[in-house]
This record gives structure tokens, C-alpha cells and sequence, in this order.
């Protein structure tokens, strides 16, 4: 139960506190008196947004601050979101003038959501907003899953039916991606040929740019081949040393340094037999420089490739083949992976369908009882022969709320086929079926506090005398606040405050007065007859309030 409501600085208002009690209990005053202020205020602590135009000239900071009743039920609520549980909860919004806003749980502050999820099963505002969203048919199904008991089977569809549709978006992205490869692939294919006819791996092409060089050289590296060849010529040095040695040979038993040179020279002579036996069987001689354009012309190839691919070296070029060697397998594990996760997805829509497909009809099982419910409502709010009904109609397609499609069909009037209720209703039936539905919703839901915002517009005498004791019916349980301009609601409210507008310090301010018997007596008074209450104003509303 919302039990008090302090508004500081907030517009017209300076400082209002406002105690509350169980029952019903009625807003009243002139237009323009600062009633929808007091609902502002009270929808900055339902976590809505507020900006700057609400405070007060001059003020540096607004604030709204409202104590609640809560039930144990909540505890879980607050260990959750690690706050402290307090069976009188201080809820506090602050808003500052340069622009920030602040919101408070018992003296702990909480995200607006926090705030919503917590207020959202403390108190309800209905607004004219909310009637005309009864055109609606999102709100129309909404309400009936409400009604029956729905609800919490329509989320977990709309929680399945989400993660539904995120793996669809999964599917279109991997499906693009795989169609990009695939029509990469062509040329990935081509760059393939050209990198395997380029031989990367065969152990030549490492040393090509010095085979190159050598066959650019290859005359002057014969040359040298052909002069380590004549080491062994009849005259070359071979034969020299050979003589030489002979003369050592003579003379190396005589002396030991003799016979050390002499063993020195023969070694000379087989390093350079073996030298010159090398060089015959050198590969130099096989150099064609009639081959080095074809060289030339690998090596420009092998440039070119690595300019493409910007490779740094060959061994970059060799990866870059390798991957383009596996872009194939890669392809055909993307295609396998679009079958199973298109498998998965038919799985998961078929789930959906039988989800939607119960949710569908269960609600067609209970829309008649639903309907027969709010007529009952209706005929005690003086619309006896209203004809209301709710047709459900299986869609082709799925949505968050399941494969329902919904219209609620109404006439007011006997004898007329009912239509579609935005086309039927006036602005006074719909306020009394949004009413009806308001009171069946609060009954299921068990809320706390639900404040209407003028739910008689558009009604007068017996109607309006029928809502206020409906009204007052519906605060049996709890607390039904109401904002309202017809002495006949007001009369049936348990407490009663009047909203005024006064001029304080040259400035005009909204006061919130609770109003004693007598004054109510007056201001049902007012209600009825205007600024000039006459005896008879009075007469009648001692005796509205009489008839409670």
C-alpha cells in the first residue's frame, strides 16, 4: 500500500505530504489546479523520466519521495538486487538543475529498470492514454492474457521467440558470409594455379636469385673452372711442385727440416689433384646462359606474386598458398555448419509453433467466460445491453505474442451487430469497459494501489454514480485512488483530498488539503453547482454522501 507521498520543489508545488489509508479515495478540483502535478510526481517514482521543466523557478533540486507497505513476498526482490528489505520501503526520486537525475531505494540508489521492476507490483496509474490503447490490439491480447492468466506463458514465448529470431539473424550472416566465399572462390582458385605453378616449394627456387647470378656469370665461372682443370697440364704448376719434390725427396733423410718440407709439398700435390679433379666434375660446366632469360622470367613471376599477396619472402607466399589450398575445405565446413544450424532453427520453429499453438488455445478457451465476466461489469455500469465479445483468429505467421490475432468486437446498443471496438465505443463506453477491465485486472494481479486519472470522462448522473461505487468496491482489497470532476465518484471515496491553486510570495503555488466531512460536504457542493453553492448543492450532496 502506498501510505505517503512528500512532493518538494516539483512545478507548481512546493512542499505537499500526503498520508494515505486504505479504501478509496478521490482527487477533486478546478482545471488547472495541479492534479495531473500530483500524478507526475508520483509517475517519477514508477521510474519514469522526467527533464528540467518540472522544477520548481528557482529550486536546485525536485523531489518525490513516496513510503510503501511491502509484503514479505518481496524479500526475494531485494536480495537479489542487494538492497535493504524494509516492511515500510522509502522510494526517493531526485532531480537536479543541472540535469541529473537520481533514484533511490531505502537510501540506496537504483537504476530506473531496478526501480520499475519494483514499483510495477506496488502501483498502477491509468491515465485517458490508457483508454485510448484499448484500441489496440497488442493491448487487447495483452489484457486478455492478463485476465486468464497468460501472462507468464506469453513471456516465455516472447523470451523463446526473440532468442528465435537472433538465431535467424545468425543464419542470414553465416549464410552471407558463405555466399561471399563462395563467390571468392573462383578466383581464390586462380591465385592458387598461379602460386602452384610457381614450383614454391622445390629447393631451386629458394637459391634462384644466386642461380641467377651465376648463369649472368657463367663465362667467367668457366673460365675459372677451366684454370683449377690445368693444375694438372703438363706445365702447369702440378708438374712444377712435382720436380721440386723430387729434389726434397733427395735430401730429406739427411736433414729433418728437409723431410718436413718434403712431406708438406706432397700433401700440396694431393690437395691440388683432388682440387683439380673437383673442378672437372664442377656443375659450372653445365651453365647455358641461353637459359638465364627463362630464369629472369621465373624470378619476375615469383616478384610479381609476392607484390600481389604483399609477401615479405616465399615462405609468406607458401603460407598464403596453404590457406588458399584450405579455403576450399573451409567452404565445405561453412556449408556443413548452414545445414545443421538450419536444422537446429526448424527444430526450435516447430517448438514455437506448438508453444503458439497451445498459448492460441488457450486463449480461445477462455475468451468467452472473459467476455461474459466484463458484460456483467458493464450492465451494473449502465450498459445493459452491450454485446461484447473477443475473436481469436489463428495468423500464418509468428510474432512475439504468439499466432493469435485479435479483435474485440462491441455495441452498446440492442438490436446492433457488434464492431470493432475502436469503431464503436464513445469516449464515456470506453472509459467504462477500460474501467471494467481495470477492475478484473487489478483482482487478478493483486496490486496494492491503482490510481485512475479522470476513468469518468465522458459520463454524468447514474453512469458516474455507478463507477463511483464501483470505485469504491474496487478499494475493498487495497487502495483505488481517483482523480475526478463528478461529485457522484467523489461522494463515494473513504478520504478525500482537494487540489488548489493559491498566489504565495507572487507566485503561484498548487496546495493538497484533506478535506474534514464538512468540507467534503462543501466541495460536492462545488462539484455540483459551481462557485456559488446553493442549499439545494448542499441537500444533494449530504445525501450522495449519505448513500454510501
Amino acid at each position: 500500500m502506498l501510505r505517503s507521498l512528500r512532493i518538494q520543489h516539483f512545478a507548481l508545488i512546493d512542499a505537499v505530504q500526503l498520508d494515505f489509508q486504505n479504501g478509496f479515495t478521490v482527487f477533486t478540483g478546478e482545471t488547472g489546479s495541479g492534479k495531473s502535478i500530483i500524478l507526475s510526481a508520483t509517475q517519477l517514482i514508477l521510474g519514469e523520466r522526467a527533464d528540467l521543466s518540472v522544477l520548481a523557478p528557482g529550486a536546485k533540486k525536485a523531489i518525490v519521495e513516496a513510503i510503501f507497505d511491502l509484503p514479505q513476498s518481496l524479500l526475494p526482490f531485494f536480495e537479489q538486487h542487494d538492497l535493504d528489505y524494509e516492511p515500510q520501503t522509502l522510494i526517493r526520486r531526485e532531480l537536479a538543475a543541472e540535469g541529473k537525475s537520481r533514484a533511490f531505494i531505502n537510501d540506496t540508489p537504483v537504476s530506473l529498470q531496478v526501480l520499475k521492476l519494483l514499483t510495477s507490483n506496488l502501483l498502477q496509474i491509468h491515465s485517458q492514454y490508457n483508454t485510448l490503447e484499448l484500441k489496440s490490439k497488442t493491448f487487447q491480447l495483452q489484457l486478455v492474457d492478463v485476465l486468464l492468466g497468460l501472462q507468464e506463458q506469453q513471456l516465455d514465448f516472447a523470451r523463446a521467440f526473440k532468442s528465435f529470431q537472433l538465431k535467424q539473424k545468425e543464419l542470414e550472416h553465416m549464410r552471407a558470409k558463405y555466399e561471399q566465399d563462395c563467390a571468392q572462390q573462383d578466383y581464390n582458385d586462380f591465385l592458387l594455379e598461379e602460386l602452384v605453378a610457381l614450383q614454391l616449394h622445390d629447393p631451386k627456387i629458394q637459391g634462384l636469385e644466386n642461380e641467377i647470378e651465376r648463369y649472368a656469370n657463367a663465362a667467367q665461372l668457366q673460365e675459372a673452372q677451366s684454370a683449377l682443370e690445368s693444375l694438372q697440364d703438363d706445365n702447369g704448376p702440378y708438374a712444377a711442385l712435382y720436380q721440386r719434390k723430387l729434389i726434397l725427396d733427395k735430401v730429406k733423410h739427411i736433414d729433418a727440416q728437409m723431410a718436413g718440407f718434403a712431406e708438406r709439398l706432397a700433401e700440396l700435390l694431393i690437395e691440388l689433384k683432388e682440387l683439380s679433379r673437383d673442378a672437372l666434375r664442377s656443375s659450372t660446366q653445365d651453365l647455358d646462359p641461353s637459359q638465364l632469360p627463362a630464369l629472369e622470367a621465373l624470378q619476375d613471376k615469383i616478384n610479381s606474386a609476392l607484390h600481389k599477396h604483399k609477401a615479405h619472402d616465399i615462405a609468406a607466399l607458401i603460407d598464403i598458398q596453404k590457406q588458399l589450398s584450405n579455403q576450399a575445405q573451409t567452404l565445405h565446413e561453412q556449408q556443413e555448419s548452414l545445414k545443421n544450424f538450419d536444422k537446429e532453427l526448424a527444430v526450435l520453429q516447430q517448438q514455437l509453433w506448438a508453444a503458439a499453438l497451445a498459448l492460441h488455445q488457450s486463449r480461445v478457451v477462455g475468451v468467452s467466460a472473459l467476455a461474459a465476466q466484463l458484460q456483467q461489469i458493464l450492465d451494473e455500469l449502465k450498459l445493459p445491453n452491450t454485446t461484447l465479445s473477443f475473436e481469436l483468429e489463428q495468423t500464418d505467421q509468428l510474432n512475439q505474442n504468439g499466432c493469435s490475432d485479435i479483435e474485440m468486437l462491441f455495441s452498446a446498443n440492442l438490436g446492433h451487430q457488434p464492431v470493432p471496438v475502436e469503431r464503436a465505443a464513445s469516449g464515456g463506453e470506453l472509459s467504462r469497459l477500460m474501467l471494467a477491465l481495470q477492475k478484473m485486472v487489478s483482482e487478478k494481479k493483486a496490486l496494492p494501489t491503482i490510481i485512475f486519472d479522470e476513468i469518468d470522462t465522458g459520463v454524468s448522473g447514474d453512469v458516474a454514480l455507478k463507477i463511483g461505487r464501483l470505485l469504491n468496491e474496487m478499494a475493498q482489497n487495497g487502495q483505488c485512488m481517483a482523480i475526478s470532476h463528478l461529485p457522484q465518484v467523489a461522494a463515494k471515496a473513504v478520504h478525500h483530498f482537494l487540489v488548489q491553486k493559491t498566489v504565495v510570495n507572487k507566485r503561484m503555488q498548487t496546495r493538497v488539503s484533506a478535506l474534514s466531512q464538512v468540507e467534503r460536504t462543501q466541495e460536492i457542493a462545488r462539484l455540483l453547482s459551481g462557485e456559488i453553492i446553493s442549499e439545494a448543492a448542499l441537500a444533494n450532496a449530504v445525501s450522495l454522501l449519505a448513500d454510501q
